[in-house]
């Protein structure tokens, strides 16, 4: 069990690691064309979704490092692990996601505010770029999700939607390019204040969820139920006495009281939980570790 716990940490930090390589080549790619569209094209929201790029590549890097952090076994001061750590992580992603989103609103409202008529009309090279950043991004959040959920990260999930906020930001950028050039060019920059309202959006998204993972908040009712009825399939489990669940970084703890057989020996009542014990930790790949204690049935106590 030791072994394949190992190695599952190493398989899940090696694919984070591809898909945050991946992050970081298309996120310089992006940010250096639409910053230069933006400067050529003289469109603001394309120069700001730029930033937004760039920002990207400096938050894939606060991912990998929590996902190599995460990853690390437990020792002698950490004996439950730094599951933890990736939730750190996926905080200071949210901040710089957030300070990021005030920057780009800041700027749209300046220029909301400035004079009009110096407003240019953004050139074809930023719409043109708009569509690729929308298309791009769209393909990463799909591609980053599908790795995040099979390895059960919450930096990588963040990661994801950091890449579907950039994809709304630059469909807002889109918006107000296509307005400007039909003789709205108030619209370009009004169209930083709406990409900075989709990214805060995210960023408070991803905060919460990674404190609720550090106040050991519990699992759903829905995994909790899983739990239950998986539980009552074994042999010799009359009923559940108690159960509790909380979450630790993107792992979970489970603590359990189930009731069998007063009247069994010692040995096979442990028997019992030991399998419960090993095929919850088997069936369920977040369970990381299990408490069971084991209570005699009530109807064997009741004549005592």
């Amino acid at each position: 069990m030791i072994l394949i716990t190992i190695l599952s940490y190493e398989s899940s930090a090696a694919i984070a690691f591809k898909v945050s390589r991946a992050s970081i080549a298309v996120n310089i790619f992006l940010s250096a064309a639409k910053f230069f569209a933006g400067i050529v094209a003289q469109s603001d929201a394309m120069i700001s979704d730029a930033i937004h790029s760039a920002s990207d590549v400096f938050s894939t890097i606060v991912v990998m490092i929590g996902v190599k952090l995460s990853s690390k076994e437990a020792d002698k001061e950490h004996p439950y692990g730094h599951e933890r750590l990736e939730c750190v992580a996926a905080i200071i992603l949210s901040i710089i996601l957030l300070a990021t989103g005030f920057f780009i609103g800041y700027d749209g409202f300046e220029k909301i505010s400035s004079d009009q008529s110096e407003i240019p009309i953004p050139g074809i090279l930023a719409l043109f770029a708009a569509i690729l950043s929308i298309v791009v991004k769209e393909l990463m959040f799909w591609y980053t999700r599908h790795y995040a959920k099979m390895i059960e990260s919450g930096s990588l999930m963040a990661e994801a939607w950091h890449h579907r906020s950039d994809s709304l930001s630059s469909v807002g950028a889109l918006i107000g390019i296509v307005g400007a050039r039909m003789g709205l060019p108030i619209l370009d920059p009004f169209a930083s204040i709406v990409i900075c309202f989709f990214i805060a959006k995210a960023a408070v998204d991803i905060f919460k969820d990674a404190v609720d993972k550090m106040i050991d908040h519990s699992s759903s009712d829905e995994f909790e139920n899983a739990l239950k009825n998986f539980i009552m399939t074994h042999d010799g489990v009359n009923s559940i006495d108690l159960l509790k669940t909380r979450e630790f970084g993107n792992r979970i703890y489970v603590e359990l009281e189930i009731s069998v057989d007063g009247y069994l020996p010692l040995i096979e009542a442990h028997e019992i939980a030991k399998n419960v014990h090993d095929d919850l930790e088997t069936h369920f790949k977040k369970v990381k570790h299990i408490m069971i204690h084991v209570n005699p049935s009530s109807e064997d106590t009741a004549g005592d």
